[in-house]
């Protein structure tokens, strides 16, 4: 589906899984605000060609006037809007880069937790062989190893500014016992203030220096977000022109699927879109 009428100077793509698992592409426009006028395309999977087929059908004229698209860092999206929209600046999405290296910061919280799962399990084994009671080892907060590498998930994601007092004890424990999370943590944050920034030209510096100090950190799991990064990092600094993000085309996405749960799920994928065509194109 296309609705050319609904073409804005800022747009917005992503993808939302409609039923079983399929994939649609969703092109929106933002002065729509995810009411009337905000749908601008509904594309039937992921894949670049299809995306490109159905949006070069609409008008070159309105594709002219889109400025900027907001997206995250999937290359498919970027190969699909490229070449339909030749005077759009491409923005990468602040939050999936910041979701990126907290990922692979819980990445390695995870490794440990694996790690102190099967020293547990050979200690038990043993204790069994021995006639005796296995007891884990209990910090002064009440964790065990595995139940502190569990529970760190949440405050790991968040700056320690927001820590509750029982997060910020859980912390003092998980980077004694853990120094690399630490260190983690604490260069996952560094990238986390860069966006700070107020001018794109600082912004490039300091994320330079951070994907150069990655390097020397020589922590797997964060040179491998940090490539990621390097290789976007063109469209991640454009966010600096206008701090744009595409968090409207995620509240777009979470009323479909709103939609869709209180319609029981999707029967007719064919009746489903008409109705979100009918709500917000």
């Amino acid at each position: 589906m296309i609705f050319p009428e609904n073409v804005g100077p800022q747009l917005s793509i992503d993808e939302v899984s409609l039923s079983q698992g399929e994939l649609y592409t969703f092109v929106s426009n933002k002065e729509g605000k995810a009411k009337k006028n905000t749908l601008v395309a509904s594309i039937k999977g992921t894949k670049a060609s299809d995306i490109i087929n159905v949006l070069e059908r609409l008008p070159l004229e309105s594709r002219k006037k889109v400025t900027e698209i907001t997206l995250d860092m999937a290359k498919n999206m970027q190969a699909a809007v490229t070449p339909c929209f030749p005077n759009a600046c491409l923005v990468t999405d602040r939050f999936h880069v910041v979701k990126l290296v907290i990922d692979a910061l819980q990445h390695l919280r995870i490794k440990y937790r694996w790690e102190v799962t099967d020293q547990e399990n050979e200690a038990i084994a043993l204790a069994r062989k021995q006639g005796k009671t296995y007891s884990p080892k209990v910090y002064d907060n009440g964790d065990t190893p595995k139940k502190l590498l569990t529970r760190s998930r949440f405050m790991l994601a968040k700056d320690a500014s927001k820590w509750t007092e029982h997060q910020r004890r859980r912390a003092e424990i998980l980077f004694r016992e853990y120094p690399e999370i630490e260190r983690g943590y604490t260069h996952v944050m560094e990238l986390r203030n860069i966006y700070s920034c107020t001018t794109k030209s600082v912004a490039k510096q300091k994320m330079e220096q951070w994907i150069s100090k990655t390097n020397r950190l020589d922590m797997k799991v964060l040179n491998t977000a940090s490539r990621s990064i390097e290789y976007h990092l063109e469209h991640i600094l454009n966010f600096f022109d206008h701090r744009n993000t595409n968090a409207f085309a995620e509240s777009f996405n979470a009323k479909i699927k709103l939609f869709r749960a209180n319609c029981r799920g999707v029967k007719d994928t064919s009746f489903f879109l008409f109705r979100i065509a009918t709500l917000f194109a």
